[in-house]
C-alpha cells in the first residue's frame, strides 16, 4: 500500500510541478524556474517520508567547502536527485539526454543550467560536459555527477567514468564523494518502496591537482567503501565490496 499511495503523489507532484515548470522557465533568467524546482524536490522528499515511510539521514555535510566545487555520487536509486538536490539552494546536475525525451522538459533543464550530456558518452559527450560545466563553474555553483553514468543495483558497480576526472582538473575544483544507501529504500526505478532511515554520507574532499588514475582509484575506493558500510549497518549484515558489472551498452571489460 505504502509503494502504491507514495508511486500515486509522485505522478501528481512531478506533473502539476512539471506544467508549471515548463511555464516558470518561459520567464527570464533562471530564478523562477529554480524556485518552482526546488518546492517540487522539497515536496518529493517530504512524500518520500510520509507515504513511504523513508526517512533521511544527512552526514558530512557541515565539513562542505565553500564556494564551487563537484559532488560524485553513487547513484543506486531514481530519487537521489531529489535527496541531493534538496540539500543545496542552487545546485547544478549532470544528466543524460534520455531525460529530453520526456515532453517540456527539456526546456525546464535548459534554464535551470543542467549539464546534459549524451547518454552513450564519446567525444561530444565530454565537450557538452566542458562547455556546460565552465557555465556552472562561472556561477560559483555545485555540480552533481553520477560517475558511474547508471543506477547501479545495491551490491554492483559499474566502471567509473573519466567525465568526473576531467572537470576536476579542467576548473581546478574539489570533488566531495557522496556515498549512499538510498537504493535499499527505493531501488533503483522499482515501483516497490521500503520504509527505513536511508543516509546520505558527503565524505572527505578530494583535493585538486591529483593524476587521473590516482584520482579515480581514489575516489572510487572513497564512494564503494563507504556505500557497502551503509548499506552493512542498514541490513545487519558483513559489509561486502560492491561486485564490478558490465556498463550497459558496453561489452564487459577483461
Amino acid at each position: 500500500m505504502r509503494s502504491l499511495v507514495f508511486n500515486v503523489a509522485y505522478w501528481i507532484l512531478s506533473i502539476g510541478y512539471g506544467l508549471t515548470a515548463a511555464f516558470a522557465a518561459l520567464a527570464p533568467g533562471r530564478g523562477p524556474t529554480g524556485w518552482v524546482i526546488r518546492r517540487y524536490v522539497k515536496r518529493m522528499v517530504q512524500a518520500m517520508r510520509l507515504f513511504a515511510g523513508i526517512r533521511l539521514r544527512v552526514l558530512g555535510k557541515a565539513s562542505l567547502p565553500a564556494g564551487a566545487f563537484i559532488i560524485a555520487s553513487k547513484h543506486q536509486s531514481w530519487g537521489d536527485g531529489f535527496v541531493t538536490y534538496d540539500q543545496f539552494d542552487d545546485l547544478a546536475f549532470v544528466t543524460g539526454d534520455h531525460l529530453e525525451k520526456f515532453p517540456l522538459l527539456g526546456g525546464v533543464l535548459k534554464k535551470l543550467g543542467a549539464i546534459v550530456v549524451a547518454s552513450c558518452g564519446g567525444h561530444e559527450a565530454r565537450k557538452a560536459l566542458a562547455t556546460r560545466a565552465a557555465e556552472a563553474r562561472a556561477e560559483n555553483r555545485r555540480i552533481l555527477i553520477y560517475p558511474e553514468g547508471h543506477l547501479a543495483p545495491v551490491g554492483k558497480k559499474y566502471r567509473y567514468r573519466s567525465g568526473v576526472w576531467h572537470m576536476y582538473r579542467d576548473f581546478d575544483m574539489p570533488v566531495v564523494p557522496l556515498a549512499t544507501n538510498l537504493g535499499l529504500f527505493w531501488p533503483e526505478e522499482r515501483y516497490e518502496k521500503h520504509p527505513g532511515t536511508a543516509t546520505l554520507d558527503f565524505l572527505e574532499p578530494i583535493p585538486t591537482g591529483l593524476p587521473k588514475d590516482e584520482f579515480l582509484a581514489r575516489l572510487e575506493a572513497a564512494i564503494e567503501t563507504r556505500t557497502a558500510e551503509l548499506v552493512a549497518e542498514a541490513t545487519g549484515k558483513p559489509v561486502s565490496p560492491a561486485e564490478l558489472i558490465a556498463t550497459p551498452g558496453e561489452a564487459p571489460r577483461v
